[in-house]
């Protein structure tokens, strides 16, 4: 009984263990904090993704002791983008803060791989458990979870109480914690919805992304237009992750028959990707992206919110790993002086610290791909801009670099210092 009440106790506790809960975990426990993490599957566990990694997830695995290249995962160097009866391609963009190389890389073995590096690193895991409730003091207060544990061989359940001085959702889109404190979903927030499937493909092994800016139900020029967008993206080992996603502007997804599209949207790539029902690994999964913050706050009561539970998705090209994993070192940072502080009240302010360094980071930069969201679900407006851009190398280096969040942050060239700017004056909310 004691060794289950050391088990059950620690200084934070983190649910969920993707990306965003690894990289949580693993600043904590590189600072000397004693961090417990709470993940429902057993690894491992497959994710829903596109699996493309930016330069800014890689700099995050970086950050995280990975070397990714070392290890032998699938690096790209840049875009080639599709629409409009154009194709270009588009490097990765050169750049002081962040690599110059992306990556692919199958979730399956991605999520495992951080978890593993946090443990390594001194975080305690305990897979198979699901969590069914915050709990709280008597002020509201997070001080952990309720949750249930299913043995791996006898399959028998026991219920389990996990304590601790913070909370931290990693938990995804559904934010099962963040819910219990009343941290509803913004209806002004973007919401796509994605669909991918895998396959072996002669081009699986290629060092270039491929985007489709339009996802005709057809033949292209020739058939609907639809408020979407396409990708492949080689894994790899040749195979290849193949997806859609559509975009809404608003909290409601947008209604349409995802494996209908997805089908004749395939179809009509060319033959030499061999996207052909026999080599489909596995069925063709959706799932959605809940972006630009559609969550707030990120901090309250004890309880911290990273990743899709904070709705950190960007909403420029549907990207959540490089904000997660980013928001999990700040988060951890913030976790670390609030540990360190003498009072409540002095914790409260260091904790305070984690969503202006997310405002900071990326409030403006959402904030703008809101009015991006708003203008591309029309597919008139897509296809316009496709056909009058792509065809123009010097703007289409200076869009990639701000739909791929490739620009400094500071000083800079003189594209970035223009997307600083545009990226202030908006109104960040």
């Amino acid at each position: 009984m004691a060794d289950q009440l050391a088990d059950s106790q620690c200084q934070v506790l983190v649910v969920g263990a993707g990306p965003a809960g690894a990289a949580t975990a693993y600043h904590l426990a590189k600072a000397g904090v004693d961090v417990l993490v709470l993940e429902k599957g057993i690894f491992p566990r497959d994710k829903i993704c596109g699996d493309g990694l930016t330069p800014g997830a890689v700099k995050e695995i970086l950050a995280m002791g990975i070397n990714p290249l070392d290890e032998g995962w699938q690096p790209n160097y840049g875009l080639s983008v599709i629409g409009g009866g154009h194709r270009i391609a588009l490097p990765w963009p050169e750049s002081g803060s962040l690599p110059s190389y992306g990556l692919t890389c199958q979730r399956t073995k991605l999520d495992q791989r951080l978890i593993q590096q946090a443990v390594a690193a001194g975080a305690r895991l305990e897979e198979n458990t699901v969590v069914q409730d915050l709990l709280t003091d008597g002020s509201g207060y997070a001080r952990g979870a309720c949750a249930i544990q299913r043995d791996r061989e006898s399959r028998q359940k026991r219920e389990l109480t996990f304590r601790a001085q913070y909370v931290v959702d990693c938990t995804g889109a559904n934010a099962r914690l963040a819910s219990r404190q009343g941290r509803t979903p913004l209806k002004n927030r973007p919401l796509a919805v994605a669909a991918r499937a895998y396959f072996r493909s002669p081009r699986g092994n290629e060092t270039m992304m491929e985007s489709h800016l339009e996802l005709w139900d057809g033949k292209p020029g020739k058939s609907n237009l639809l408020p979407g967008y396409g990708w492949l993206f080689p894994m790899g080992d040749g195979i290849v992750n193949v997806g859609l996603g559509s975009v809404s502007s608003g909290a409601q997804s947008t209604k349409l028959p995802y494996k209908e599209i997805f089908h004749r949207w395939i179809a009509n790539l060319p033959e030499e990707w061999g996207l052909r029902e026999e080599n489909m690994l596995g069925s063709l999964r959706s799932a959605p992206l809940p972006m630009a913050f559609n969550r707030k706050p990120a901090y309250e009561n004890g309880l911290l919110l990273v990743g899709d539970a904070a709705g950190m998705i960007s909403p420029f090209n549907g990207e959540g790993i490089a904000p997660a994993m980013f928001a999990g070192r700040r988060a951890a940072a913030a976790l670390v002086q609030a540990l360190g502080r003498t009072s409540r009240a002095q914790s409260e302010l260091a904790l305070r610290e984690y969503p202006r360094d997310l405002q900071d980071q990326y409030g403006g930069y959402y904030s703008l791909g809101r009015v991006f969201v708003r203008l591309i679900e029309n597919p008139k407006i897509m296809h316009a801009c496709t056909k009058y851009g792509l065809n123009k190398p010097a703007l289409m280096r200076f869009v990639h670099k701000l739909l791929s969040d490739g620009y400094e942050r500071r000083k800079g060239v003189a594209s970035d210092r223009v997307l600083q700017i545009l990226t202030k004056v908006v109104i960040p909310s």
